[in-house]
C-alpha cells in the first residue's frame, strides 16, 4: 500500500521540520519547503541577516531515517512562481497530497514594527508571506485534494491574532501587522469548511502557544519575556500536527474555531 503524501512549509527548522518528522513516522512521505536548502545560508529573520540552525537537506535526512521518502523544495514564500513551482513538482513527484501545513510565516522587516513605523512595502510581505501564499498553495492542491477520499489542511496561526499584547513589539509584546495577517488566514478553514460541507475535506487552524525557536531569539525574545507565558517545544506541536493528520479533534477541542496546541499536547501525552 502506498504511503500519504504531506506537504509542509517552512521545513528547514523549529515547527516545521519537527512536524514533518512526525509525520514520516506516522507513515508520511513529506515534500518540503522553505528558503533554506543547505545548513549555512544566511536569509533576513526579523530584519537580521544570518544563518540559522537548520535546513532542508537535514530535515530530509531525519525524514529518511524514519523510513519516508523526502522532497526537498526550495522556495521563498515570498516568490509567487517559486511557490508554484515547489506545488507542482510535488504533485508530478507523489500524484497526490493528503496533508497540507501551511506552516511557514514571513520573518523579515515589520515584525517588530510599531504602527507609526510600519511601511506598506513591509506591510505588502508580510501579507504576501503569511495569507497569499497560504492560499496559493491551498488553491493549488485542493482540486487533487477533493477527488481523494480524505485530505486536510492544517493552517498555522498564532496566539497574537487574537489577545493584546502586553508591550510594545519593541519591548516584549508584538506589534499589528504579523497578528493581523494571522487573524486573516484564520478565517480560511471555516470558508473551506463550508464551501466543501459533507465532502472528504478537513480544515484547522492551529494555535501553538509560545513556542521558542531559534527565530524568535534572534528577533531579542529572551528569558524575561518567556517568563510571562508558558512555552511549548516545536517537538510537541508536531506531534499533535501527526495526531491530526489521522484522527478526528474531540468536540470539547472546539475544532471549528481553533485548536490550542498546548492543551492538546498535555492531553495527548
Amino acid at each position: 500500500m502506498s504511503r500519504s503524501v504531506a506537504f509542509v512549509s517552512g521545513a528547514s527548522r523549529g515547527i516545521g521540520a519537527e512536524s514533518a518528522v512526525a509525520l514520516a513516522r506516522a507513515g508520511f512521505d513529506v515534500a518540503i519547503t522553505a528558503r533554506t536548502l543547505d545548513a549555512g545560508e544566511a536569509y533576513d529573520h526579523v530584519g537580521k541577516v544570518a544563518p540559522l540552525p537548520g535546513s532542508l537537506r537535514a530535515t530530509a535526512a531525519a525524514i529518511e531515517a524514519e523510513g519516508g521518502k523526502a522532497l526537498c523544495l526550495q522556495a521563498d514564500i515570498l516568490d509567487s512562481a517559486a511557490v508554484d513551482q515547489a506545488a507542482q513538482s510535488a504533485l508530478e513527484e507523489f500524484g497526490r497530497i493528503d496533508l497540507l501545513f501551511n506552516n511557514a510565516i514571513y520573518q523579515g522587516a515589520g515584525n517588530q514594527e510599531r504602527v507609526l513605523e510600519l511601511t506598506p512595502d513591509q506591510l505588502r510581505a508580510i501579507y504576501q508571506g503569511n495569507v497569499l501564499t497560504p492560499l496559493a498553495l491551498v488553491q493549488r492542491f485542493l482540486p487533487t485534494m477533493l477527488k481523494q477520499s480524505g485530505s486536510t489542511i492544517i493552517n498555522m496561526l498564532s496566539g497574537t491574532a487574537f489577545i493584546d499584547p502586553p508591550a510594545p513589539a519593541d519591548q516584549g509584546g508584538w506589534g499589528f501587522a504579523y497578528p493581523s495577517s494571522k487573524a486573516a488566514l484564520s478565517r480560511m478553514a471555516g470558508s473551506l469548511r463550508a464551501e466543501h460541507a459533507g465532502g472528504n475535506l478537513r480544515a484547522f487552524n492551529l494555535e501553538p502557544g509560545l513556542v521558542i525557536t531559534e527565530v524568535m531569539r534572534l528577533a531579542g525574545i529572551d528569558e524575561e519575556v518567556m517568563a510571562r507565558f508558558k512555552p511549548c517545544t516545536p517537538a510537541a506541536i508536531a506531534a499533535v500536527v501527526a495526531w491530526l493528520a489521522e484522527n478526528e479533534p474531540k468536540p470539547d477541542w472546539q475544532p471549528e474555531e481553533v485548536l490550542r496546541c498546548p492543551a492538546i499536547a498535555k492531553e495527548l501525552g
